[in-house]
């Protein structure tokens, strides 16, 4: 057993997951795939790789993804858990270096939003919207993280263990804030490694209305929390 693990939420990945996988079993890692009932044949695709899957019955969400492989890697034991997408937007180039800071921070972050971070083929209404988000949630709850809804991290299994994850409750990229604003509750130190985040060029996004609602919504209410103090 590698002392760090990767945990790959999937749906429908069955085009990009082949060669992201080939590209990580030569890093010094274990792979282990949340895969959400994908009908394309993306888990059996991951087997047929000799990677892990935990097949779940269908579309549970992202939040719901992570909670259940990081719960999985902090029972086995695991130093380092990385989180990263499977639709091709992360590159494992961008891996290696993050990995080369384990130890700085108990939360490494892939930020597009700082300095030599970077952005491929994104329309504008999304870099917008990231961006908007990213201020908005800064605006309320004074994280001071550049790219608080990255979905590319490293958290060290210490920091996890006290994050109490059973009870983080966001399913969509609101995910990401919510980890986020308990890792620093915490006490867990943060950095930020600039990535190039590349969109996808096979599938859909799963980027909805609902999902931004939920951020939106969340972000709210924390911040009106932190606001009278609670």
């Amino acid at each position: 057993m590698n002392s760090s693990i990767v945990v790959i939420p999937t749906y429908n990945e069955v085009e990009s997951i082949p060669s992201l996988l080939d590209a990580l079993k030569v890093l010094p890692l274990d792979i282990l795939v949340i895969d959400d009932g994908s009908p394309d044949g993306t888990a059996k695709v991951c087997i047929a790789h000799g990677v892990e899957v935990i097949s779940r019955s269908g579309k549970m969400g992202l939040g719901s993804a992570y909670r259940t492989g990081f719960a999985i890697a902090l029972d086995r034991g695991y130093s380092n858990v990385i989180e990263m997408d499977a639709d091709g937007s992360h590159q494992v180039s961008d891996l290696v270096r993050m990995m080369e800071w384990i130890g700085t921070s108990d939360l490494l972050i892939g930020s597009r939003w700082v300095a030599d971070g970077a952005i491929e083929n994104w329309s504008k209404f999304r870099e917008y919207l990231s961006k908007g988000a990213n201020a908005y949630a800064n605006a309320l709850l004074s994280l001071g993280i550049a790219d608080t809804t990255s979905g590319f991290r490293i958290y060290s299994a210490e920091l996890l263990k006290k994050m109490d994850i059973a009870t983080i409750k966001s399913e969509g990229y609101c995910f990401q804030i919510e980890m986020t604003r308990r890792a620093i509750a915490r006490g867990g130190s943060l950095g930020e490694i600039p990535i190039t985040f590349i969109e996808r060029t096979h599938g859909m996004s799963k980027m909805s209305f609902l999902i931004a609602l939920e951020a939106i919504l969340r972000i709210t209410s924390w911040g009106l929390l932190r606001l009278i103090g609670r």
